[in-house]
């Protein structure tokens, strides 16, 4: 009798190894990282000296958002 390799002893198929391509991904983790890092700036410190856009409409735009996450804003 000839055993299958791809057919577990329940009866299932056995999953096939996947590599990952770590060339492929790295773009987009870096583009993920530059995104979180904006958002992270916009939330928590668009204001004051640091500030970007002039006014207040970013701050009052994410102030709910930089309170629920323990930015300090007042």
């Amino acid at each position: 009798m000839s055993q299958d390799t791809s057919v577990l002893s329940a009866g299932r198929i056995a999953a096939p190894q996947v590599s990952i391509p770590v060339r492929e991904l790295m773009p987009w983790g870096v583009f993920g990282l530059v995104l979180a890092s904006l958002l992270l700036y916009f939330v928590g410190a668009e204001q004051g000296a640091t500030s970007l856009v002039s006014g207040h409409y970013v701050h009052e735009f994410v102030h709910d958002g930089r309170h629920l996450l323990g930015f300090p804003c007042h």
